[in-house]
């Protein structure tokens, strides 16, 4: 059986992922792999993996209420723990709290224990592009073009706990996950109690920005924009809308991973 990865095909990049997915599959010689789109619960269940796309994430969620395909998806991501990565808006619905969103103005999904700070950077014509430094690809990986497009960045990092974030429910124009619990012992096994930083905005990285505004190395210097927990990934940044797969072919790895501990299991 082929491993197949979905990327969430409701609003937002959906088929650039999809694109730099093959690049990175046929790059890393990965062989019997299928990406398709998802819109359906019946399509989310087929997938060892899933990316959630940049776009408008308020307009994600309530697409994916209508297909009844939220609920689905927090099954996917947080009872089953199955790899998930968001990137920009799917970092938002990723998170467990997210500020600056009225109340019933968003739904999250939830999985990484983090409060995001929604369109952080600022308006669409504030988008800007710059180097950014990512260990994880390899302690000589050249810097990766990162495209930031109203984008969001953690906040902060909340202390893991069973349950809804509820001091972070109490916060005003904050919203927060439902609470689900991982099943199954692969799925245990997938939950980290700890969030890992694995890439912060640098001075040098805001002083290089190449396109679109004049961001501050002194004010946004540290900002965290990719982390991880067990088996969520999350990007601040749009790796989909560049030509460099070397962040996909990463995650795949981390999916050939998560798939071949449910095989050893049997699960």
């Amino acid at each position: 059986m082929p491993v197949t990865v979905g990327v969430l095909a409701l609003q937002g990049a959906f088929y650039e992922h999809i694109q730099l997915l093959k690049k990175a599959a046929e790059e890393e010689a990965l062989l019997d792999w299928e990406f398709i789109e998802v819109r359906t619960p019946q399509e989310l269940a087929k997938c060892d993996g899933l990316v959630l796309p940049g776009g408008e994430s308020t307009t994600m969620s309530l697409v994916a209420a209508r297909s009844n395909l939220l609920e689905p998806l927090r099954d996917y991501v947080k009872v089953h723990r199955k790899p998930t990565w968001g990137t920009c808006a799917g970092l938002i619905l990723l998170a467990e709290s997210a500020n600056k969103t009225k109340k019933g103005g968003q739904e999250l999904i939830g999985g990484l224990d983090v409060r995001v700070n929604r369109n952080h950077f600022g308006r669409q014509t504030e988008s800007f592009q710059g180097p950014l430094d990512l260990p994880f690809l390899g302690e000589h990986a050249p810097p990766f073009p990162a495209v930031f497009i109203r984008a969001p960045i953690v906040e902060c990092i909340l202390p893991h706990q069973e349950g809804i974030q509820l001091g972070e429910a109490e916060r005003d124009d904050t919203v927060v996950a439902p609470s689900r619990q991982a099943k199954g012992s692969v799925a245990e096994a997938a939950t980290a109690d700890q969030v890992e930083v694995l890439a912060t905005l640098t001075g040098a990285a805001a002083r290089s920005a190449t396109q679109g505004r004049d961001i501050s190395p002194d004010r946004e210097v540290g900002d965290v924009v990719a982390v991880r927990q067990g088996n969520v990934f999350g990007t601040s940044f749009h790796p989909e809308l560049t030509g460099d797969a070397r962040i996909h072919a990463w995650w795949l790895h981390q999916v050939q991973s998560a798939v071949n501990k449910r095989k050893k299991l049997g699960q």
